[in-house]
């Protein structure tokens, strides 16, 4: 499910209700129950899975209705904000709007290239929203988790959909991956290292403890070469070969020591 349209998601005990793809189902929170969207119709897992919130059924009318007037009070704020932060000519830029109706309550997520004094500004979003108002700063991280957007990959962005937390991503993992050390090739939308150089990183390092290196001489199924290169989506290496100097892509397998050692000492056999 998800609260907005191409927004994070999230996982929803579904208990005795079915709801199906684009149905409007209610979900238990502190302020009540919220209206949010399925994306993905209720399926079986294998594995118990334990702590997710239980389907408070589908939204009705009166819940449609509230989350609209919702809606059209962050948009509201959003507008005040912008021209008051203009007002008083504070270098902050409005990123969310989250807004609690039980207690009449505004969260204005915004952000900043340093630390901001907005004592007075809060004072003016409270008398003009007659709410109540907290500002809170984000980072680049967190402003593309909001705003949301596509990555160079062409998908939404991973923190604006499943990603829950942020690990931690160095250079180290994109030179390991033999990626150009280029801040314009391995930065994301927020500026920083994309957070997908963590995915597919203990595959390199995994890789690498067990292929042969750069350099190393080599036996391939086409004759004796020198090693020039890995292929890790592919689990293969490149060698040159000493006959002609011919490049050829090999399973690591084929060019593995231990596996060439238990292929001829155990031969047909371990086929069969």
């Amino acid at each position: 499910m998800s609260f907005t349209r191409y927004g994070r998601l999230y996982y929803l005990d579904p208990g005795e209700h079915s709801p199906k793809v684009g149905d409007k189902v209610l979900v238990p929170t502190d302020s009540g129950p919220e209206v949010a969207e399925c994306v993905w119709a209720p399926q079986y897992t294998s594995e118990d899975v334990e702590g997710l919130p239980l389907c408070a059924g589908l939204a009705g009318e009166e819940h449609l209705a509230r989350d609209e007037t919702n809606k059209r009070r962050r948009a509201e704020a959003r507008s005040v904000s912008k021209r008051l932060i203009k007002r008083h000519t504070l270098p902050m830029k409005v990123v969310g709007i989250d807004y609690l109706d039980e207690d009449n309550i505004y969260t204005v997520y915004f952000s900043a290239p340093h630390r901001v004094d907005f004592r007075a500004l809060v004072r003016d979003l409270a008398r003009n929203l007659r709410a109540r108002v907290e500002l809170r700063q984000i980072g680049p991280r967190d402003e593309a988790r909001l705003q949301g957007g596509i990555g160079p990959c062409g998908r939404d962005l991973c923190c604006a959909t499943f990603l829950k937390d942020f690990e931690p991503v160095s250079v180290r993992m994109a030179k390991d991956q033999d990626l150009p050390v280029n801040p314009l090739r391995i930065a994301g939308a927020c500026g920083r290292l994309m957070c997908c150089l963590k995915y597919e990183h203990p595959l390199y390092q995994e890789f690498r403890a067990s292929a042969p290196r750069a350099g190393v001489s080599v036996e391939t199924p086409q004759g004796p070469g020198v090693v020039v290169g890995h292929n890790v989506p592919s689990d293969s290496v490149v060698v040159r070969l000493n006959d002609g100097g011919r490049r050829c892509a090999c399973s690591k397998a084929s060019v593995c020591a231990p596996r060439k050692a238990y292929d001829s000492t155990y031969g047909d056999s371990a086929e069969a």
